[in-house]
């Protein structure tokens, strides 16, 4: 009887040593964390980090404010909505008209740039003035939020309708 207790108690232990074993083993598999940020002008940017100690809760826990997008044992994916212009457009974003006439943004001036950001509308070109076009043309500044919801409104009623009106 003493011997058959005394293995119990050897099983038991290996039994609580390898199953904290695994919880160290999987605490310590790399995690690849993708942080998504997707900005009112439409970019997205993402940032990754390589986190070889946090676990797949560790990480949920850490960004509570960040809808997960996926979420595996070796990498989590996380977006959030940030409520401004992206660092890209601030730094050197341009407001203007591409080849086709469509309402753009651009990294850096349109006419040095072929470097779209986002494009958004066609402009009817025959109902701007001819100032406001040679405006679109050269690139209008972004450098805040409001500037780039204030020219988006603006040229939104210049927008080309792509769809005939019907007569009754």
């Amino acid at each position: 009887m003493k011997r058959t207790i005394h293995q119990i108690i050897i099983v038991c232990t290996i039994s609580s040593f390898l199953v904290s074993l695994a919880g160290v083993v999987e605490a310590e598999r790399p995690m690849t964390i993708f942080l998504e940020r997707t900005y009112v002008d439409g970019v997205i940017s993402q940032e990754v980090l390589n986190s070889p100690y946090m676990t797949k809760e560790e990480v949920l826990s850490a960004y509570p404010m960040w809808r997960v997008i996926k979420a595996s044992d070796e990498e989590v994916v996380l977006r959030k909505a940030v409520d401004d212009i992206s660092p890209m457009l601030k730094e050197n974003g341009y407001v203007g008209l591409s080849v086709n006439g469509v309402l753009s943004t651009f990294e850096g001036k349109p006419v040095n740039s072929t470097n779209i950001i986002q494009s958004f509308f066609q402009i009817d070109v025959e109902k701007l003035e001819s100032y406001q076009e040679e405006l679109l043309k050269d690139g209008i500044r972004v450098q805040t939020k409001d500037d780039y919801v204030s020219l988006m409104d603006f040229y939104k009623m210049y927008e080309l309708n792509s769809r005939p009106t019907s007569s009754k």
